[in-house]
């Protein structure tokens, strides 16, 4: 029979499998601390947007308080990094150890499996352009894209790249190319993985498809304490039938244990080593791309509160916000903040603020914490709250 687990048993394993409810050592992080978070999580999403913070710096902050932002830098840009970058979930951080995992990935991206179809198409279609850019950076030496000589520069988005970019990303999907570093505005500069990855990851035996999916798979596992196979699937973006697969296997071996949970309609399947606290009490403010909520069905399902980035949404049709971060308080989503970081005046703005059903009378006063820690955090002076939002009026109060 399958062992039953309440939703609150499943939220709190989850919470905790994802290295929430610690004590936060915020400035005195160690770089080891920083290390061990993103390897538990085993990969951590890269995002352009930067109306708060670019969306790397934030799960860090959420689960370790107001750490050295340079410090993530050095990890994952540094001479002597244990971080590198490549499509994992989206284009993402990852431990050094996940690159032999994610080598059939690139052999896939090489014959135009599993990437864009404009990648695809480029690699099919122009091939000596392609040739053409590996070539540079084995004679010059890691460069960006608008260092490469190749063709007339775009006009920005796939469509209105350079050659030379598309050339540079395609040759990212199949690995022939690694990030190097990145550069002024977080412009990436491409090296090859042979003069930027170590040596002991280069010479790592490549596993077969099979073996490195079920580690993938387990690493999901380890990250989310309980899920369903979409959830699994989800997290690096495998396949429909391999996740379905691996997944299998893994329960048959007893690494993944079947469970149902309460009001989960699908089969969760529980990492046997999962921590499962009783309570858990915490805050934090989540990034939209956190790992914890970007897979919007989980996060529905375990916290009741529909999470949808509105970034394209036309103005008039928001319900939240532009860029919104909900607010976990305790195991719930207790409010979410619509956030914007005016660097010029030094002032973190919270244009709306809403509660959700499970925020009580403490949700304003933990928030402003929260929201004070952030912006100190962002090296802002002050924060301000915009008069928008069911919560706006409380938590002004509780900043007065």
């Amino acid at each position: 029979m399958k062992a039953t687990l309440s939703a609150g048993e499943a939220r709190r394993i989850a919470l905790a499998a994802q290295g929430f409810g610690g004590v936060r050592p915020g400035p005195d992080t160690a770089r080891r601390q920083l290390t061990k978070l993103i390897e538990r999580l085993g990969v951590v999403q890269i995002d352009s947007v930067n109306v708060v913070s670019r969306t790397h710096y934030l799960p860090a902050f959420s689960r370790l308080g107001a750490y050295p932002r340079e410090m993530l830098e050095e990890l994952a840009w540094g001479k002597k990094r244990p971080l590198f970058e490549y499509w994992a979930h989206e284009a993402s951080l990852l431990p050094l150890a996940a690159q032999p995992l994610l080598r059939w990935r690139m052999a896939d991206a090489h014959d135009g499996v599993g990437v864009w179809k404009n990648v695809a198409r480029f690699l099919r279609e122009h091939r000596p352009v392609v040739d053409r850019a590996l070539e540079q950076i084995r004679e010059r030496g890691p460069l960006s894209a608008s260092d490469l000589e190749i063709g007339v520069k775009g006009a920005g988005g796939w469509w209105g790249w350079s050659d030379a970019k598309r050339a540079a990303e395609c040759l990212f999907w199949t690995g022939e190319l690694t990030t190097a570093t990145r550069r002024g505005t977080f412009e990436r500069v491409y090296g090859l993985p042979d003069k930027v990855l170590p040596r002991a990851i280069l010479e790592t035996p490549t596993p077969s498809r099979e073996d490195a999916q079920r580690e993938l798979v387990r690493i999901a596992a380890r990250a989310m304490g309980v899920a369903t196979e979409r959830d699994l699937r989800d997290y690096f973006r495998m396949g429909v039938a391999e996740a379905k697969a691996r997944v299998a296997e893994l329960a048959e071996a007893g690494e993944l244990l079947p469970v149902t949970v309460k009001g989960w309609r699908e089969t969760a399947y529980l990492d046997p080593n999962a921590r499962r606290p009783r309570r858990m009490d915490m805050q934090a403010l989540l990034s939209p791309f956190d790992n914890l909520i970007w897979f919007r069905e989980r996060t529905e399902r375990m916290f009741g509160v529909r999470v949808r980035l509105e970034i394209y949404t036309p103005a008039e049709k928001r319900t939240h916000g532009y860029y919104v971060l909900p607010f976990l308080e305790g195991d719930a989503i207790t409010a979410r903040v619509d956030l914007k970081a005016e660097r010029k005046a030094g002032i973190l703005v919270v244009q709306a603020a809403h509660a959700e059903p499970w925020a009580s009378a403490t949700t304003p006063v933990r928030l402003a914490e929260e929201l004070r820690l952030m912006a100190e955090w962002l090296g802002l002076q002050s924060v301000r709250v915009e008069p928008k939002g069911d919560l706006a009026e409380r938590l002004a109060g509780a900043f007065a």
